[in-house]
């Protein structure tokens, strides 16, 4: 279930909605980021790495939204990281008495069964500041950035030349914003603009959600994202392709376009009445 992207660096793919677990080996087992969504999924690659001789020497999460920060005992108890705003959010949702309930009914019905909450959002905060990922394998950099969820984090292997972009740089998805921030699309243009910053040092690009992007394409994922941020602080009307034509199957997605529109509209109005 697994298929190479670059050297050292592979890839599985949920169903639903092509989540993109990535693999990275390192010299004593591999390092797991964003470890999938369902436990059929989970348990399968699993099997695979231990059929590989790989085991899991650590784990990462790119941001506390729940299809991030999933995992299964079958995957060891390697520990799993994440920025230090990650896990603070993290660990507020865990305090929370009524947690599973809320998870549970934020998930696609058709996983509800298969998805294992046993595990679910256990991160280990990285110091405020942290650049490097603590393992032994590839130089992994930690790019923390604003836009789309707090402690939001993409991974540079530099050696690679590959970019792990958590839930941005989507061609499935439009850009997502962080509606809980005073200045969503201000962050989301920022965290934007790091990405770009280290383009020139990559070959591949892994999103969250959706195809690996190579080459010329990383530098127009980003365009593309941009333009459509830029449009949406405008008010004008999207001619994005996510939006107008969305991949077969992917109509559906085309709504949270249409609610950010509205947010940002009824954001806008408000501040106008202060």
């Amino acid at each position: 279930m697994l298929k190479q992207v670059a050297e050292g660096v592979l890839i599985h793919q949920s169903e639903l909605l092509e989540n993109n677990t990535v693999v990275v080996q390192g010299r004593d087992g591999v390092l797991l980021v964003d470890a999938g969504i369902t436990g059929t999924e989970m348990t399968c690659l699993a099997s695979d790495l231990r059929e590989l001789g790989r085991p899991v020497v650590a784990g990462f999460s790119t941001h506390p939204d729940w299809d991030h920060v999933l995992w299964h005992a079958e995957l060891g108890e390697a520990p799993r990281y994440g920025t230090a705003r990650c896990a603070d959010f993290m660990r507020d949702v865990l305090s929370n008495a009524d947690w599973k309930a809320g998870v549970v009914e934020g998930l696609p019905p058709e996983i509800v069964e298969d998805t294992p909450l046993d595990l679910y959002g256990l991160i280990t905060g990285l110091p405020a500041e942290t650049t490097q990922l603590p393992w032994d394998g590839p130089k992994v950099r930690i790019i923390e950035h604003p836009a789309h969820a707090p402690g939001h984090a993409a991974l540079l292997i530099e050696e690679r030349r590959v970019l792990i972009a958590g839930d941005m740089l989507s061609d499935v998805f439009v850009p997502m914003l962080d509606d809980d921030t005073d200045n969503p699309i201000e962050d989301y243009l920022v965290g934007l603009g790091r990405l770009e910053g280290v383009a020139d040092d990559v070959d591949v690009l892994i999103p969250g959600h959706g195809s690996v992007a190579k080459d010329e394409k990383v530098r127009a994922r980003i365009k593309l994202d941009r333009a459509y941020v830029e449009d949406l602080r405008d008010a004008r009307v999207s001619s994005d392709p996510r939006v107008v034509s969305p991949k077969p199957g992917w109509e559906w997605a085309s709504g949270i376009h249409e609610g950010q529109a509205r947010n940002l509209a009824r954001r806008s109005k408000r501040e106008g009445t202060l």
